[in-house]
């Protein structure tokens, strides 16, 4: 049940508060961040130099002129602030969710390492190389850091109603209940839902199974926007309104202090997928179809093998622990070979450790019949499976028995990042539409691993990987990889 938490909003239900704290937090991201470059482009300053006057060499039409690297480094920090605020690094559109501001971030801090290079080469400035080496990329990730640390304070914010926009739904009770329902499941977006509009409704009420109120007029959507507070209206199905009511509503809103959204019928499409272009008035949304070939595909790939030779160059000592640990603790082979189906349906051999008993695939179908699947229709999963040996239950705990799956990677028959690959027999389970998940590879991790692993419903489990397959991306992947890293130390839905 979704609740109604009207007094978890600072400072009530004024539009002024909603204003001051977008303010406030602006005003928090750019003391950070200058305390953030200040420590890095000075203590590289100090690292390179020590602390020594030094002074960056200047030929040409200026080579009278003397500069200090304090004068440069100060410089530099001046103008990386600029361009953080002018690429919109602290616009509240994009923080909280997704990954628009780290990528903002990444292009604003590339465009500064351009111009720097630019002005040094035409005005024959001479830069100690190691200083611009060190600086900018540690500026960028301790910018990022800073970033997501503040992100995490901001969650926990909106995720009791704080911090957020406070939204007035308009449309049909049905498309306002899915719409309220979906934006209550990421909070951190910051669309905190406090009412719904719902033109031509007979009675006044709740949305279903929420405490959020229905306002059944749409001409007395202003009184509905001040009784809870709304600064924003967003329009989740236009069946019953017009482009003329639409426009009325817009016109409506208090300019700068109110929002209107307009949801498509759209879903799961990612962002860079949509590009709005107007023509003759109208907002045309193109949406791009899914690419699974190219240079994308090429990059993907390349990203693989690199990052696979890596991790199992560093992971080494740990692989050899593990293959330790399970032949002295138990008896039968290190490893586990399953036939599993991969791109386009085709078959191949999964390795991981062996964290079950030798005969665990002979008491699958008595557990089948003894237990009913603890979480997913399909996938079977139990919390407390008695196949598992003690070793095998510390390596699921930390997904170590997947290490070897590295290999598969580095072989092509698997991705870092992809859907789950499935077994023959769950593949007979599916319905048509979840063959889609076949267009790429599957991976060792994936949106079903961060969002709750063996704890999703299989219905949840087909909506993430599906998502992923439509809107995949290199940078989606990267964002993936970090979320594994924090859900295999939360070990949440790991059994």
């Amino acid at each position: 049940m979704i609740e109604h938490k009207a007094d978890g909003v600072v400072g009530g239900t004024g539009l002024g508060p909603v204003i001051e704290w977008r303010r406030r937090y602006t005003n928090g991201l750019i003391i950070t961040d200058l305390l953030v470059l200040i420590w890095v482009i000075f203590g590289t300053q100090i690292a390179w130099f020590g602390l020594a006057s030094s002074d960056v060499q200047i030929s040409g039409r200026f080579k009278d002129f003397a500069l200090s690297y304090t004068g440069a480094s100060a410089l530099v920090v001046g103008a990386w602030m600029l361009l953080l605020g002018i690429f919109g690094t602290r616009s509240y559109r994009v923080l909280g969710t997704g990954t628009q501001e780290y990528r903002l971030i990444a292009d604003s801090s590339i465009r500064l390492f351009g111009l720097v290079a630019i002005v040094a080469f035409l005005f024959k400035v001479d830069f100690a190389r190691g200083y611009i080496l060190i600086a900018f990329p540690l500026g960028v990730l301790v910018l990022l850091l800073s970033r997501w640390m503040w992100r995490q304070w901001l969650g926990v914010k909106r995720a009791h109603g704080e911090y957020s926009s406070r939204v007035l739904l308009v449309g049909s009770e049905v498309s306002t209940a899915y719409l309220a329902k979906e934006l209550a499941r990421s909070p951190s977006a910051g669309y905190f839902v406090v009412g719904a509009c719902v033109p031509g409704g007979s009675v006044a009420g709740y949305l279903q199974d929420t405490s959020i109120p229905i306002f059944v007029s749409i001409d007395r959507l202003d009184e509905a926007m001040v009784s809870t507070g709304a600064d924003t209206v967003v329009i989740a199905s236009s069946e019953s309104l017009s482009a003329e009511r639409i426009r009325q509503i817009s016109w409506s809103l208090e300019p700068g202090r109110q929002h209107l959204v307009v949801a498509p019928s759209l879903t799961d499409i990612g962002g860079p997928r949509i590009h709005t272009r107007p023509v003759a008035g109208l907002p045309l949304i193109h949406v791009e179809t899914p690419r699974y070939t190219g240079a994308k595909q090429f990059t993907k790939r390349a990203f693989d093998i690199v990052a696979s030779t890596l991790l199992i160059l560093v992971l080494s000592p740990l692989l050899a622990l593990i293959i330790v640990s399970v032949r002295l603790t138990s008896s039968g082979p290190i490893f586990f070979r399953q036939e599993r189906i991969g791109i386009n349906g085709s078959r191949f051999s999964m390795l991981k450790f062996r964290s079950m008993v030798i005969n665990a695939e002979e008491l699958l179908d008595q557990l089948h019949t003894q237990h009913r699947d603890e979480g997913n229709s399909i996938l079977f999963k139990m919390k407390n499976d008695p196949r598992v040996t003690p070793i095998g239950r510390v390596l699921r705990r930390f997904s170590l028995d997947e290490l070897p799956q590295l290999f598969n990677v580095l072989m092509g028959s698997m991705s870092l990042v992809g859907p789950r690959p499935p077994l023959e027999r769950e593949v007979d389970q599916y319905d048509s539409h979840v063959h889609r998940r076949f267009l790429v590879k599957p991976g060792i991790t994936g949106l079903w691993q961060v969002s709750g692993r063996s704890n999703l419903s299989w219905e949840d489990t087909v909506r993430l990987d599906l998502y992923y397959v439509e809107n995949w991306s290199i940078t989606g992947d990267i964002h993936i990889l970090w979320r594994t890293a924090k859900a295999v130390i939360g070990r949440d839905g790991a059994y």
